[in-house]
């Protein structure tokens, strides 16, 4: 039996625990404060700097739901800072309850890349190197884990190459989208980003530098892909390119029968001969009146086209992309008339329209743009991702779309199938077990941070979502996965966690890194003068 002091000690140190976990769970900014963490953090000697005043803004992001304040903010100018950084709160050991989360360009949705009292490093900062691209018979790219999509991409095609996956929206950066798996519409032919990468450099939870690949500290590199910042930062990474087309034609098409609809899309990425992207999304308008779903699309035929009227049924928009260079024009578009002639969609809805290859790859960017000018997208975004096998996705559709939901004006909904063969098993990702997946993903947001009716109203439906897919017994996963208790962790991973939590311990034995995702929690101690105990 311990002394009373020592019980009582404890019994306060467990009490303040409970009490943080209650505040982080319930979304609450907090500043967390050690008066140590400063002073000891002060003494290092970085390239870069570590920041302890106005750093509010490494507490929030893209979701802007969840805000917590972390102590400092690191902004690197080498590897060597960040190392130095996590080795030191390494070396603090299990007393400090100092954490280190890395943040992209901020698009967590629910505090993943904060850093409750502990340290967020600002990825975007680090420039070690350039990005290089090296050019040859199997071309590749190296770039830092800070750097953006977009830039890459530039980079890429000033010598013609471009990377073979990707993900809708070119603004993040290469670690924080290879720490989730970077899926798109090309992904069920290239598989994710996680699939197109050689090589990774990555800071392990102790501060070590590591270079991992296939073949060199391989355990470690499977287990980053797609890790979720668990067992390091990457800082930088190999990715494969190949030859970038100049153009390419884009195109819309309408269904409303949703059995044609999956039918068709399944059938195109089983082909080899097929489209170069594939992407569906629902549309629930029950006014009749369709806006944006075609864009600046041309119609083939414009009376038709002016004729069409939904009658408030729900709708599914198949689009689709064929790369070319312009002295190809020909064969691509009786490629494409061959393909089109395959599907089943109503003939008076077919839109299409040539653009550069950029254009198409940054087309989010330009409706960021637009929102940004209307105070439209710093706003909550409540996304929920899901990953749906095929044999029970009409179920989910049939109970989800209409029911649950019963709009789309809020934020597009994406529906379009994934083959597994193109993911690699080794990594940390998890994917529903069938050969083909739906990736369905409400993608709402809340039009004002002050809107709160609009925001629960969110969060009420992805609820119902998530209790309708547990009481029928759809064996879906998450993407961007979001969870408070380590049972729900374990079934996410499901057969995986025992390799998720033994990595953890080689890797980051006190748990320090991505505290935001609270798959596990830091190990700490209490202290008296003469004995030590683990909490």
């Amino acid at each position: 039996m311990r002394p009373s002091p020592m019980h009582c000690h404890r019994q306060q140190n467990v009490g303040f625990l409970k009490l943080f976990m209650v505040l982080v769970l319930s979304g609450i900014a907090m500043h967390v404060s050690d008066p140590d963490v400063p002073s000891s953090l002060r003494t290092l000697a970085l390239e870069g700097h570590l920041s302890f005043h106005n750093i509010s803004h490494a507490a929030k992001d893209f979701g802007n739901r969840f805000q917590f304040l972390p102590s400092a903010v690191l902004y690197p100018r080498s590897v060597a800072d960040i190392s130095a950084t996590v080795k030191h709160v390494f070396q603090m050991g299990p007393r400090s309850k100092l954490a280190v989360a890395a943040r992209g360009h901020g698009h967590s949705l629910q505090g993943q890349a904060q850093a409750p009292g502990g340290v967020v490093v600002h990825m975007k900062y680090l420039r070690a190197t350039e990005t290089q691209v090296h050019a040859g018979d199997f071309p590749y790219v190296d770039a830092s884990g800070g750097e953006l999509w977009i830039h890459v991409l530039l980079e890429s095609l000033k010598h013609g190459l471009a990377p073979k996956s990707w993900t809708d929206y070119l603004h993040l950066t290469v670690g924080g989208t290879l720490s989730n798996a970077g899926i798109s519409g090309q992904a069920f032919r290239h598989g994710p980003q996680i699939s197109n990468v050689h090589q990774l450099q990555v800071v392990t939870g102790t501060g070590e530098i590591t270079n991992c690949s296939t073949k060199e500290n391989a355990d470690l590199f499977f287990g980053v892909l797609g890790g979720l910042g668990q067992f390091g930062i990457i800082t930088r990474a190999r990715i494969a390119l190949e030859p970038a087309p100049k153009m390419v034609k884009w195109i819309r098409v309408l269904y409303s029968d949703f059995t044609s609809f999956t039918e068709d899309q399944e059938m195109l990425i089983s082909e080899e001969k097929t489209f170069d992207y594939i992407e569906g999304f629902v549309i629930i308008n029950r006014t009749g009146l369709l806006n944006n779903w075609r864009s600046s699309f041309n119609p083939k035929d414009p009376v038709q086209a002016g004729q069409f009227n939904s009658d408030g049924r729900i709708l599914f928009c198949l689009e689709m992309t064929k790369n070319f260079n312009p002295d190809e024009t020909e064969m691509m578009n009786q490629e494409v008339e061959t393909l089109l002639s395959k599907l089943r969609y109503i003939p008076s809805t077919l839109f299409q329209s040539e653009v550069s290859y950029m254009e198409f790859l940054d087309r989010v960017h330009v409706s960021e743009v637009k929102l940004r000018s209307q105070g439209l997208w710093e706003v909550p975004h409540p996304w929920l991702n899901l990953l749906i096998p095929r044999t029970r996705i009409h179920d989910f559709a049939k109970e989800v779309l209409g029911k649950i939901l019963t709009d789309s004006s809020n934020g597009p909904i994406l529906l379009y199938p994934l083959n597994r063969s193109k993911w690699d098993n080794r990594t940390s990702a998890v994917i529903p077990d069938e050969e083909v997946f739906y990736l369905v993903a409400f993608l709402s947001s809340a039009p004002s941070l002050s809107d709160h009716d609009s925001l629960e109203h969110a969060l009420k439906q992805n609820d119902k979502i998530l209790d309708f897919c547990k009481k029928a017994g759809i064996r879906m996963k998450q993407y961007l996965p979001h969870y408070t208790t380590k049972e729900e962790w374990k079934a996410h991973f499901g057969a995986s966690w025992e390799i998720f939590a033994r990595r953890k311990a080689i890797y980051d034995p006190l748990s320090i890194l991505a505290p935001g995702h609270r798959i596990f929690q830091k190990k700490a101690v209490t202290f008296t003068e003469n004995s030590q105990q683990m909490m």
